[in-house]
């Protein structure tokens, strides 16, 4: 073994031994499981005329604390799938983007899974096993899911969407995240259009993956992402790639210049954002800390983004608390709360038709 490669021998050794940040998923019995999914999944969202006109009239880019607690939160919201990295226990660090989103006012019925209670998926967990869960909750719930990826679940992430763009197979069965168990259909019921369509093709309204590349590509799992990584398909509608300074670990040349940013392969709306040197890459999905400052709390429900491509952002304000890792939530924060509103919209206007099929 030649000097300069030891030092990525012996880092994939240690990401490897390190202990995995993975679930032992233990399904509910049959039963059990089908009693859950009427309890806690199945959502017949049928506003009053007056929320329903609230919702319509919201505007997507910029929604307000006020829009949340007094209008969207007597609405549903898009599942979320926060798929963390591999290194114990890396999970919590998402875990802890959870609670912020909490915090904020999103659903935590929309994070959490009804059968387990775990937040996330691992990175050690199938992308197409990901992709026929994604497939079963928008089956039931009404609303497209949206992607949080974290370092190796953020390569992960992207592996999803070739799953639902049909790159990687033409055929994807529905996975039950209650039994864990795959079923035998390859297609679902479209609860906006009520006819019935493929997993395969199904397209998402948003995704976000940080610190996906770098010496992470070396491990075994990721190998068929080589070439593949930064190309981003249109099985999803919006896509914001977060890169770091520095990073040894999720950016590669270091976390600098064009290798890091991602494509759009036909219509998807891709964002690139360089985050600075000092954020570390295992710890950048904690934001439940945020949540201690109102003034925090305030800046990041009135931020909108400059829209450009390309963003190397800089914070320029103050605060009276910590504010590690805001340039992060900010972002993501703005995007969940966009997809919010106009997945609901979305799913108002189908049930107007007057060929929707209730």
């Amino acid at each position: 073994m030649s000097p300069r490669t030891l030092p990525i021998f012996l880092l994939g050794s240690v990401l490897l031994g390190s202990g995995c940040a993975s679930y032992m998923r233990h399904g509910l019995d049959p039963e059990r499981a089908r009693q859950v999914e009427l309890a806690s999944v199945r959502r017949e969202f049928a506003p009053s005329p007056e929320i329903e006109q609230k919702i319509m009239a919201l505007d997507p880019e910029h929604v307000t604390e006020a829009d949340i607690r007094g209008v969207l939160s007597q609405a549903p919201a898009p599942r979320i799938i926060n798929i963390h990295g591999g290194i114990y226990p890396v999970h919590r660090l998402l875990i802890s983007f959870s609670k912020f989103l909490m915090g904020m006012g999103y659903p935590g019925a929309s994070i959490a899974n009804p059968g387990d209670g775990t937040y996330t998926f691992s990175c050690y967990e199938s992308s197409a096993k990901i992709a026929g869960v994604i497939a079963w909750y928008y089956e039931r719930e009404g609303l497209r899911p949206m992607i949080v990826g974290h370092s190796q679940g953020a390569m992960q992430a992207v592996k999803v969407l070739r799953k639902l763009a049909g790159l990687s197979a033409p055929k994807l069965h529905v996975w039950n995240p209650l039994t864990w168990k795959k079923e035998e259909s390859c297609d679902i019921l479209d609860p906006v259009t009520g006819q019935r369509r493929p997993v395969a093709g199904l397209q998402l309204p948003y995704a976000t993956v940080v610190g996906a590349g770098g010496l992470t590509r070396i491990l075994p799992n990721q190998w068929d992402m080589c070439g593949r990584l930064h190309d981003v398909p249109d099985s999803v509608e919006e896509f914001t790639g977060f890169y770091i300074g520095n990073d040894v670990l999720g950016g590669d040349y270091l976390g600098y210049g064009s290798a890091n940013h991602f494509k759009s392969m036909g219509r998807a709306v891709v964002r690139n954002v360089r985050l600075p040197a000092f954020y570390p890459h295992v710890t950048v999905p904690a934001a439940a800390h945020l949540l201690k400052s109102q003034e925090i709390m305030d800046y990041l429900n009135h931020y909108h983004p400059n829209d450009k491509p390309y963003e190397a952002p800089h914070l320029e304000v103050k605060f009276d608390a910590s504010s590690r890792h805001i340039l992060w939530a900010e972002e993501v924060w703005y995007s969940i709360k966009k997809h919010w509103v106009l997945e609901l919209q979305r799913q108002l206007r189908a049930k107007r038709s007057p060929g929707h099929a209730n």
